[in-house]
């Protein structure tokens, strides 16, 4: 099979690897659409190395494609079932073994790019907003880099909770695009402390504004960080968050203990998956490549005016 393959020198090659087989309670899956993260530059520029149970060397998190083969005690799912797929690693490949507990059905309104794009995002968001920042309906939300793939998800779960949605977004050419999904509110990083306070923060981009987002934070208010790619040190008063009686909270996914990602994947099918496929939460797309010209994709995954996701397909 092709796969997009990490060379030594951390560049990015398309190379023919043996396909995988199934073990007990794998499915194998033609991958149709493979959505790119920031996880996945990181890990090719040698920041963030795949965990023990995922390929060392084939990048991708998120995919959508057809179960072509049951493994030995499946139960979920049968030859020929379109399913979105969120793992560890191995995504950005023509095939796939996985655990079919790391799947979900794939909504019939969505296409391919849309759901192979869809898994780590609406993952992540509705992990961080509900499961650990228990948002409530009526509730302030700051929602920073909200341009991003989980910015993007996160702006329209915490709208279909009934949150009031401030999304900070630092390229004035795509405010309007996420005015659209449904926030209240569309600024620039600099003004978020105008429009506080906040009860929860969902923290996408960094350490940079760690400290103005402790003080924009409402009592009994909660930070979520997620994205770490404006830095990880952050210099703040402690005191500030004990006198708020407030909580910061770390989520990743990718390096989460199995159970605990099969939890993530069956709330968001249980709660987020309806919405999708009435077509009230859509997955943006910033551009579309072929596996093939994974090199380009990856040249251009970080410019400026990106909105929604950038994915890879097989042809």
């Amino acid at each position: 099979m092709k796969a997009v393959t990490i060379t030594e020198d951390n560049e990015i090659a398309v190379k023919q690897r043996e396909a995988p087989e199934t073990s007990v309670g794998e499915v194998l899956v033609k991958i149709h659409a493979a959505g790119m993260n920031n996880a996945d530059v990181m890990q090719k520029m040698g920041g963030y190395p795949a965990p023990v149970d995922a390929p060392a060397d084939i990048p991708g998190l998120e995919f959508a494609g057809k179960v072509v083969e049951i493994g030995p005690e499946t139960e979920r799912f049968s030859v020929g079932d379109r399913v979105m797929g969120l793992v560890s690693g191995g995504a950005q490949a023509e095939i796939i073994a996985v655990n079919e507990r790391f799947l979900m059905p794939m909504p019939r309104s969505l296409s391919w790019e849309a759901a192979g794009s869809f898994p780590e995002a609406f993952i992540t968001a509705h992990d961080a907003l509900s499961t650990k920042g228990n948002l409530r309906p009526g509730e302030r939300v700051l929602i920073t880099g909200a341009a991003g793939a989980v910015g993007v998800a996160a702006v329209q779960f915490a709208k279909s909770i009934g949150a009031e949605v401030i999304a900070s977004v630092r390229n004035p050419d795509t405010r309007e695009a996420t005015k659209k999904l449904g926030a209240d509110g569309v600024i620039a990083p600099a003004d978020m402390e105008n429009y506080g306070p906040y009860d929860v923060i969902l923290e996408l981009i960094g350490a940079a504004d760690f400290a103005a987002n402790i003080d924009a934070l409402n009592y009994q208010g909660r930070i979520i960080c997620i994205g770490f790619m404006s830095g990880a040190d952050a210099n703040v008063d402690i005191s500030k968050l004990a006198f708020k009686q407030a909580a910061v909270y770390g989520r990743a996914l990718r390096k989460r203990p199995k159970e605990g990602k099969a939890t993530a994947i069956r709330a968001v099918e249980k709660e987020v998956l309806s919405f999708v496929e009435k077509g009230e939460m859509i997955v943006p797309l910033h551009a579309t490549y072929s596996l093939d010209d994974a090199e380009e994709a990856y040249e251009n995954y970080n410019k400026k005016g990106k909105f929604g996701q950038i994915v890879l397909v097989n042809e």
